[in-house]
């Protein structure tokens, strides 16, 4: 089967950028508390309520798989791009890691205590989201955890806007209208967090954290 133009590109350029990418962004996502706040929290909330599996899905270089480790959940990485996750291998041989889709998990139904998506979502053009929401609902168990982080778009009456990304095309998605799509795939809200652009100079945008638990 043809893959989608976006899903080529995409994972050509961070395929490209791997090395770079592992350099830099793991020590801006530590210097700063706002960008984990929410993980910390997702991570007790997984921990109260189960000792399943938690897949990091577009891990990355896999520095938040192994935070999510550090914080007692039972973690594993998934990312489009097989040169960062040959990284992540290499900087944390103990943690598994996988080359894989969002849309197409190959976990079986109802089996996660949790999904992360850090910043994951972003280069997924509007009209395929509901899609990947729906693939996050099948895998975890009911009562499981989502978390979505993405820059946000602050006009409610449209979806997303696309904007020129660093590595490729991207996304950023109004928090109020991707909650919404969360409920219509089974997965209510339970807290955001909005970080205003002045807090993260670097992205010049709104950062959303958006937590949500899979209904009974």
């Amino acid at each position: 089967m043809t893959e989608p133009d976006f899903l080529v590109a995409t994972r050509a350029a961070y395929d490209a950028v791997a090395a770079l990418y592992a350099e830099s962004i793991p020590a801006s996502y530590h210097a700063n508390p706002l960008h984990h706040a929410m993980v910390s929290v997702f991570a007790e909330l997984v921990r109260s309520s189960s000792d399943g599996p938690v897949a990091d899905v577009g891990c990355g270089p896999g520095h938040v798989t192994a935070h999510l480790r550090s914080l007692g959940v039972s973690a594993f990485g998934v990312d489009l791009s097989p040169e960062t996750v040959a990284l992540a291998r290499n900087t944390y041989p103990e943690l598994r890691f996988e080359v894989g889709l969002m849309d197409a998990l190959e976990v079986e139904d109802a089996s996660l205590a949790g999904v992360l998506a850090n910043y994951s979502i972003i280069h997924t053009p509007p009209e395929r989201l509901p899609a990947i929401l729906a693939e996050f609902h099948r895998v975890l168990a009911p009562g499981g955890h989502l978390l979505l982080a993405f820059q946000a778009y602050d006009d409610p009456a449209e979806l997303a806007e696309a904007f020129d990304h660093k590595v490729s095309l991207a996304y950023r998605y109004s928090p109020d209208r991707v909650a919404e799509l969360l409920l219509k795939a089974g997965l209510a809200e339970v807290a955001r967090l909005v970080i205003a652009p002045g807090e993260d100079p670097q992205r010049g945008f709104p950062q959303a954290h958006l937590l949500a638990r899979r209904t009974a």
